[in-house]
């Protein structure tokens, strides 16, 4: 049994993880980060869209609106001054008739008060130049909106990290918590040997995505209590093949519906178009893609891009949203707390890190950053 003494230890290895790891690390902080798969960002983070929201949808003042903004702008000057691949291509949300339009302009309201750029309303006339085959009654344009290589981000938060002397553990596994005088020690299982390590560190990030609930229960936190345990949303895509969306430039987007955006069309940074992701919580981590459901995706998208048939779409891949809302429940923030108040001091939970977590992600670092003061 090995003992390791550092002043932070971050678990999870995704976007915000890493994100976490390179801001502690830049400002002098002894940083280890634990990620128990052998590859970091192995779930939420690289099963998403890539894009980078420009804060529409949120309810004003929320931690989801606020962070979205302030990481969409760090986003686009970390890509821009490392060199990360991105393109702030813009986004199109259509409204297919006048009750879709009323919710329009009321979502019209809400971005402009979030700061979500120069957004605007269009007419349908003028939707239809950008793109002639939309069903489309009113728009509404962000051009804040765009994607981002979601591993080459990674990557660059990763190598920040590394070259301000954060250590990275991959295969490590964390099987117990314990509070000591000075900090919190926390048992690992690492490697295919599962060798047991003990870490002593002065204070901890919760960012372990997926698995945020059982890591704060194994640290001791009252997580159903407290309301925060968090749901498996699984979400599918399938692509779309390059005939039926050839000169396709920016993203197109329904209106929202409960517990995700709809079924929207997003364009990689490869010219890729991709269909999804619809909303389906589940019990056990799953990313398998059901073909049947093609014509369920199909009849969603010809809702407002009527010329796609089913046979246009192909299964892709899944991914999981860790969600505080449940089925039919109302919205839920993000959660970035200290767990003083429930007897963990130096403890930072980071819960229901969903969309616009990747977007947000060195912004939710920040906020990490203010609540553990060197």
């Amino acid at each position: 049994m090995r003992m390791s003494e550092v002043d932070v230890v971050v678990i999870g290895a995704g976007a915000v993880g890493l994100a976490c790891a390179a801001t502690l690390a830049t400002r002098g902080d002894s940083v280890l980060v634990l990620e128990r798969h052998t590859r970091v960002g192995q779930e939420t983070s690289s099963r998403n869209s890539g894009v980078i929201h420009a804060g529409l949808y949120y309810p004003t003042g929320s931690l989801k609106a606020k962070l979205c903004v302030e990481g969409r702008e760090l986003l686009y000057a970390r890509a821009a001054r490392y060199g990360v691949e991105h393109r702030k291509v813009g986004k199109l949300v259509v409204a297919t008739d006048a009750a879709e339009a009323e919710k329009l302009e009321k979502l019209a309201l809400t971005a402009a008060k979030n700061d979500a750029g120069a957004v605007r309303m269009m007419e349908a006339a003028e939707a239809k130049a950008l793109e002639p085959r939309l069903n489309v009654y009113r728009a509404l344009w962000s051009p804040e909106t765009g994607t981002v290589d979601a591993h080459e981000l990674m990557d660059c938060y990763r190598r920040e990290a590394k070259d301000h002397g954060a250590d990275l553990a991959l295969g490590a596994e964390l099987v117990g918590i314990d509070a000591s005088d000075d900090g919190w020690e926390l048992a690992v299982e690492v490697g295919p040997s599962r060798e047991p390590e003990r870490i002593r560190a002065q204070r901890v990030v919760n960012a372990a995505g997926l698995n945020a609930s059982k890591v704060a229960a194994l640290a001791g936190l009252p997580v159903d209590a407290l309301g925060l345990r968090q749901q498996l949303c699984k979400g599918d895509y399938f692509s779309v093949s390059s005939a039926a969306t050839r000169g396709v430039s920016f993203l197109v987007y329904p209106m929202p519906v409960h517990a995700g955006l709809g079924v929207h069309l997003t364009l990689d940074l490869q010219g890729q178009v991709r269909a999804g992701p619809d909303t389906r919580y589940i019990d056990e981590e799953n990313y398998d893609v059901d073909p049947d459901k093609r014509h369920v995706f199909g009849e969603a998208i010809r809702r407002y891009f009527p010329h796609v048939q089913d046979s246009d779409l192909e299964p892709d891949y899944a991914g999981l949203r860790p969600k505080l809302q449940g089925p039919g429940q109302d919205f839920r923030d993000f959660v970035i707390e200290d767990g003083t108040a429930h007897g963990q001091p130096g403890f930072i939970h980071l819960l229901g890190i969903e969309s616009p977590g990747l977007t947000s992600s060195e912004a939710i670092a920040r906020r990490v950053a203010q609540l553990l003061p060197t």
